[in-house]
């Protein structure tokens, strides 16, 4: 059985966490499958957009499986190389290693997001939760903390209040309360939640790929500068664009009140 599935359907990529049994945490096979599917992923062309689920109904993913990794990390702890080591790999690739593929990711969260999970679920672009979704930051109770992206994400998404209660307390929250702290951008019952990453698949998918990239590097860049280097770095991001081969024809379009899906007026064919 494969750990990781990883299903090509026209321009999106969908990738199924595969240990249920395990609560889909991430073992060193995974972690290693998981790199060569991402890698995968960015070099493909025709590939625009990910969706990252879990198989099973009860766990998105656990985190990294301790029964894998803690020996290894206890061994390797004791050089003060091992940090700079991980700081390459990350867990799974996506949360530090390969965090700058600028195609869209939406995570399917389906369940439980503990530890590495959440932080699994924090590196994707866009969180849709079904409604027994719970996140959680358990490290605290077993001594350590989040290493592969788990406070900074917290941090920079949802803000620093939200990031000390789930680190300090070492406490879950579910889906309603991480809608509220926009950790999650919609809960959706169970039944509907591959149907609705999809329709934000569809919204994604309508615009153009290399302004969704360049938006996405944008927002990357500009976390945590001053504002001048963030209106520095938007401006040349931004009107770069104007080298992009549709923009003359779309601005045009748009220009002669000719194009589709005019905000307000009619609606855009997903």
């Amino acid at each position: 059985m494969a750990e990781v599935i990883y299903e090509k359907r026209g321009k999106i990529a969908y990738i199924t966490l595969n240990r249920p049994h395990a609560m889909n945490a991430i073992d060193e096979p995974m972690h290693e499958l998981l790199w060569q599917t991402w890698q995968d992923f960015d070099a493909d062309d025709n590939l625009q957009l990910a969706i990252v689920t879990g198989a099973g109904d009860e766990a998105f993913c656990a985190g990294a499986d301790l029964k894998s990794h803690a020996t290894d990390w206890v061994q390797r702890g004791k050089s003060a190389m091992f940090p700079r080591d991980k700081m390459k790999d990350g867990l799974g690739g996506l949360t530090r290693g390969l965090h700058r593929i600028y195609k869209p990711v939406i995570a399917a969260v389906n369940g439980w997001a503990l530890a590495g999970g959440l932080e699994t679920a924090m590196a994707c672009d866009i969180r849709i939760a079904s409604d027994n979704a719970q996140f959680g930051s358990f490290e605290p109770r077993r001594g350590y903390h989040h290493g592969d992206g788990g406070i900074v994400r917290v941090v920079n998404t949802c803000g620093v209040g939200i990031a000390l209660e789930m680190n300090l307390t070492a406490e879950p929250i579910g889906a309603q309360r991480a809608l509220q702290v926009n950790m999650v951008s919609k809960v959706v019952p169970q039944s509907e939640l591959m149907a609705t990453a999809e329709e934000y698949a569809a919204k994604i998918l309508r615009n153009d790929q290399w302004a969704v990239r360049s938006a996405k590097e944008t927002i990357f860049e500009v976390i945590g500068r001053r504002l001048d280097d963030q209106l520095a770095y938007e401006s040349f991001l931004g009107y770069s664009g104007a080298a992009n081969p549709p923009v003359a024809e779309l601005l045009k379009n748009f220009a002669a009140k000719t194009d589709k899906g005019r905000v307000g007026k009619n609606k855009t064919d997903l």
